[in-house]
């Protein structure tokens, strides 16, 4: 069994739908794991959450979808009104205009109850019922697979919530070295400069692997595949990248694979 990661995709249905096209996954074999943040930004969160939706109950015993910071702010907000959703630089209100059909307009505190009360209504209930029920992280044999990053020295099931959906920690992304840990959240664009080497667009440190290869036109939504180390790109012109990484591997991820490959390998004939 392999398992392929998708990186944090943000509404970009159509870039995502390129990047399952391109991946050689057997869907009844390997494992498909997302990281989260499917709202937001993008040109269809609606239709992003339908088609993993959709991924989810055709196959779910081989796919996995953890949850990300920002279903999370959408949920804080659709419950209690938290207003950090609503902060400009998160790009709440593209996902509010296409699940509402109306542009974001408050003025004042009764627009945001307003807001509130329109976006709940407006939202399937089983797109509501897929972000509350989305684990925050999943493991295998490869790698721990979270949003965000990791606490020093806990397992994801010891460690606050929070950190598994927000932290943006320097020690975890330059010092990790336990199990290989993939997460998104942080653009590789702003990790630090000695694991972004290699003209791919991922962050790679110790055991520590960025994914989240940026929101902007030009930015690849990215698939790491494992234990291969393959690397699968879409872009928003329809273009697509592959790459196989083998130049500045950290010894972790060459134990990893080391260790799991050769049992992916055909046995030679005798």
């Amino acid at each position: 069994m392999k398992t392929f990661v998708i990186g944090d995709i943000h509404g970009r249905r159509a870039q995502l739908q390129l990047l399952l096209e391109l991946i050689p996954r057997d869907a009844n074999e390997d494992m498909l794991v997302l990281l989260g943040d499917y709202v937001d930004r993008g040109a269809d969160a609606p239709g992003t959450v339908a088609a993993v939706l959709k991924l989810c109950q055709e196959n779910s015993a081989h796919i996995r979808c953890l949850r990300g910071n920002h279903e999370q702010m959408l949920l804080d907000f659709a419950d209690h009104g938290a207003p950090l959703w609503l902060h400009a630089a998160v790009g709440s209100e593209c996902t509010i205009e296409q699940y509402t059909g109306r542009p974001l307009s408050i003025r004042s505190a009764e627009d945001i109850e307003a807001l509130r009360q329109n976006f709940v209504e407006s939202v399937p209930l089983e797109h509501f019922e897929f972000f509350r029920g989305l684990p925050l992280y999943y493991e295998d044999d490869y790698a721990i697979y979270v949003h965000a990053g990791l606490a020093e020295g806990k397992h994801p099931r010891d460690t606050d919530p929070r950190q598994l959906l927000w932290a943006r920690d320097m020690e975890f992304f330059k010092h990790y070295t336990g199990k290989p840990c993939v997460f998104g959240h942080t653009p590789t664009p702003l990790l630090p400069l000695l694991g972004r080497l290699g003209r791919h667009g991922l962050y790679i440190s110790h055991s520590a692997i960025g994914i989240d290869t940026g929101y902007t036109y030009v930015s690849p939504l990215s698939c790491l595949q494992l234990p291969d180390c393959m690397l699968y790109q879409s872009f928003a012109d329809g273009h697509t990248a592959t790459y196989h990484l083998t130049a500045f591997m950290p010894e972790p991820l060459r134990a990893m694979q080391k260790k799991c490959a050769p049992a992916l390998q055909p046995q030679a004939e005798l």
